[in-house]
């Protein structure tokens, strides 16, 4: 099953140009560097999706928030932390 996780852009770190954008997304205060090569409309503070080190589409906080503690207590969050 492919999973995509929700989490906050909280800073945009490398971007050569409006589509090659890279920036850290935090998950419930994990930090990962992230492609935003397929959100270029996503700015600081936005939710996102992200699935294999990409973040997909934005998402309403609200919705992101649900998902993320549904994810959370379902245990499939467990790899996050073990690539800190």
């Amino acid at each position: 099953m492919c999973l995509s996780i929700p989490g906050k852009l909280v800073a945009i770190t490398s971007q050569l140009d409006e589509t090659f954008r890279v920036g850290k997304v935090s998950f419930d205060g994990i930090i990962k560097e992230v492609s935003l090569t397929l959100v270029p409309e996503a700015n600081i503070g936005d939710y996102v999706l992200v699935h294999v080190g990409a973040a997909i589409s934005t998402i309403d906080e609200e919705e992101a928030i649900k998902t993320f503690d549904l994810l959370k207590q379902l245990g499939e969050l467990n790899d996050l932390e073990d690539n800190k």
